[in-house]
């Protein structure tokens, strides 16, 4: 049996208001994406993003998205995503436009990848505080960021049914 191999894409939306991130749903992302493919690289394109290409997480507070698709399209999506400016969903345009911040064989990769970059932006932060209050509260963020016990438990089994669904796909 042959394994179809897949990329995660990692990407950031961003918004000029935080609080319309909270209107994202994974069906409007995917039309969107679908449709940014399909208008830069025509029928080829649309063809290629309909095979096993999928949300896999979208997190609307944080406004991250997980991205799947097969391997050997991965540089056809990436290329169609500046492209995106807005995303339509319950009758509203958000405008937006997609960061992406990393590529990887793995959702694991990528959420680790997400931890490192969120330590980062953690980091980032720091001089920025106003008060001792709000340093401390940053630093205790910081100290939380690692994959830990009960954390990693949890990544393992996601990563573990994440490897069922593709074997039950193919």
């Amino acid at each position: 049996m042959v394994r179809v191999k897949s990329r995660y894409l990692l990407c950031e939306v961003n918004v000029s208001d935080r609080s319309r991130l909270l209107l994202l749903d994974d069906r409007a992302v995917a039309a969107t994406v679908k449709a940014a493919v399909a208008r830069i690289h025509g029928d080829y394109g649309a063809a290629l993003c309909s095979i096993r290409f999928s949300v896999k997480y979208l997190n609307a507070h944080t406004g991250i998205v997980f991205l799947r698709f097969p391997k050997n399209c991965y540089r056809l999506l990436w290329s169609a995503l500046p492209f995106i400016t807005c995303i339509e969903t319950r009758g509203q345009k958000i405008s937006c436009f997609l960061n992406c911040l990393h590529v990887g064989g793995t959702m694991r990769t990528c959420q680790k990848f997400l931890i490192r970059y969120n330590t980062q932006q953690l980091h980032r932060m720091l001089p920025k505080c106003k008060n001792e209050e709000e340093k401390q509260q940053v630093q205790k963020e910081i100290l939380n960021c690692s994959l830990t016990g009960r954390n990693k438990e949890a990544f393992e089994d996601e990563s573990e049914s994440e490897e069922d669904e593709e074997e039950e796909e193919e």
